[in-house]
């Protein structure tokens, strides 16, 4: 593999299991890479899991490990201990009865699902959910915390308050907004024909309500043709114009997983991994996502370093030093408390009594 000058961690990609393979461990050697995600198929228990995640770091102490355990139908931890976490809609239904008992319990769940986490060595969650409940989202669906903007707003920075209580940061998603369209982006192309003006004024506007919150952001595999005719991940106007330029957002950018169905095209024509990597980095993403790929035999991981570097050398993108910065910003800055003593701990036995 070649080594690109200067080094710059600009993927998150997958491993393959429960424990780390030599071609895992080459992988995370790379320079290129800045992380890793977790899915569901990495664990088997806490004490495996906390394993995996220090065989991990002892590899690179600098790469940083996320999951999608936002609650509800998106948590890839259920067992051995871990807490069954309530979907974000069920704190908007509770909102509806009791705004501030909504808003302790978005802490409280928040504070649960970073501790948990921590403790088993995992340094970032993708959550909150941004997006606005409008209905014909699938995809979407429970995962959203309202349809208000503003209540999905209160209650996102509620659940941001109570992880970094855990010492966790958080990714907002999906920006702008992925909830106005049916069609499930992984597996389709979804197209919002709203105007700009209507989309500020209501999907996006949780972004903005949350400027000096936000820490990272991922954006949508969705288009939006009366703003660009690539989807917001590709989109040097949705991701440096509008979120950085006009909402003034200085996080890092993830982008959403290069896997799926419409990340994987550009104006009906196909795209590759590294073709993919390559238009969300320039575009202003900090760092790219490619999953599930790292099965034995599959070379897909393998060839975007590879492409990537090459890339960065005939500057067909460029490594931003502020990108690095970034990533970094978003490393746990305290030490997890264990397992054992979390079990004993009040303030994590006070939230598991406020949750939802």
């Amino acid at each position: 593999m070649i080594e690109p000058t200067p080094p710059h961690g600009a993927v998150m990609l997958d491993v393959a299991g429960t424990a780390l393979t030599a071609a895992d461990r080459r992988r995370l050697k790379h320079p290129l890479t800045g992380g890793v995600v977790l899915f569901a198929r990495n664990f088997e228990h806490r004490r495996q899991l906390t394993e995996l995640n220090a065989a991990i770091k002892k590899v690179r102490r600098d790469l940083l490990i996320a999951v999608d355990h936002e609650g509800g139908r998106v948590q890839r931890f259920r067992s051995d201990g871990f807490t069954a976490l309530s979907s974000q809609r069920t704190l908007g239904e509770l909102w509806m009865r009791d705004p501030m008992r909504a808003i302790d319990a978005a802490s409280a769940q928040g504070r649960v699902m970073a501790a948990e986490l921590r403790a088993c060595g995992v340094d970032l969650s993708f959550a909150p959910v941004l997006d606005l409940d409008h209905g014909p989202s699938t995809v979407i669906g429970e995962r959203a915390l309202h349809r208000d903007p503003r209540v999905a707003a209160m209650l996102a920075k509620s659940l941001i308050h109570g992880m970094l209580l855990s010492g966790m940061a958080h990714c907002a998603k999906h920006f702008p907004g992925h909830g106005h369209v049916a069609a499930d982006s992984h597996t389709a192309v979804p197209v919002d024909r709203r105007s700009l003006k209507a989309i500020m004024a209501d999907d996006a506007r949780p972004y903005d309500s949350l400027g000096t919150v936000l820490k990272a952001v991922m954006p949508a595999h969705v288009i939006y043709p009366k703003v660009d005719h690539r989807p917001a991940g590709y989109s040097d106007r949705w991701l440096r114009e509008i979120l950085r330029g006009q909402l003034g957002f200085n996080g890092a950018i993830f982008s959403d997983d290069l896997g799926m169905t419409a990340a994987r095209q550009l104006d009906g024509s196909p795209l590759s991994a590294p073709e993919a990597a390559m238009l969300a980095l320039n575009a202003g993403c900090d760092m790219v996502l490619l999953c599930n790929q790292s099965a034995p035999g599959l070379r897909v991981l393998d060839e975007l370093l590879d492409e990537l570097a090459h890339g960065a050398a005939d500057d067909r993108w460029n490594p931003d030093a502020d990108s690095e910065v970034r990533r970094l910003a978003l490393l746990p800055q305290q030490p997890p408390l264990a397992w054992d003593e979390l079990m004993h701990d009040g303030d994590y036995q006070h939230a598991l009594e406020r949750l939802p």
